[in-house]
């Protein structure tokens, strides 16, 4: 019987103009699990990300139309934007430090070992997954707390005025 991949039904767009870099990804996020799309270039990935955004985007800089920092822009200024991951030969602090100021989730150097790749992109998930949770958490903790303070708004929750969205 076979085990369920880690990444089982995630979507993860990869997008990388070196066609071996590529396929190689493809290979070892579709064994894991996921539901991977290809594209070689930065306004095919921005494309994309506006009509059907991927859950992780795996994301080289050195693209032909747009590079890595322009897409990582447009990508994350967006509230429920995917995660990120920068993968570049490109070694330098600065790019590593704008691309952070951009939001990039994780920023890793080429030639990137695929099962580091992998578990990368597993940890963003499970922290955005607990991230959502605490949030969900909290936001019930308060509605609880607000209802429960005094008689007033527990009656004004039951009339259906104190609903938060």
């Amino acid at each position: 019987m076979a085990s369920e991949g880690r990444l089982e039904g995630v979507r993860v767009l990869i997008v990388d103009d070196d066609t071996d870099i590529l396929e190689a990804i493809d290979t070892v996020m579709q064994a894991e699990g996921a539901e991977t799309l290809l594209v070689r270039d930065g306004n095919a990935a921005v494309a994309v990300c506006q009509d059907d955004p991927p859950d992780i985007v795996v994301l080289d800089m050195m693209l032909p139309k747009r590079s890595g920092f322009l897409v990582l822009e447009k990508i994350k200024g967006h509230e429920d934007s995917p995660i990120v991951i920068m993968v570049t030969a490109n070694e330098g602090k600065r790019h590593q430090a704008y691309a952070e100021s951009l939001g990039v989730d994780k920023y890793l150097l080429k030639p990137i070992p695929l099962a580091i790749l992998v578990d990368e992109a597993v940890r963003l998930l499970d922290e955005q997954d607990a991230a959502d949770d605490a949030q969900e958490q909290g936001g019930k903790k308060r509605r609880a707390g607000e209802q429960g303070d005094t008689d007033e708004s527990s009656s004004a929750a039951g009339a259906g005025s104190g609903k938060t969205p």
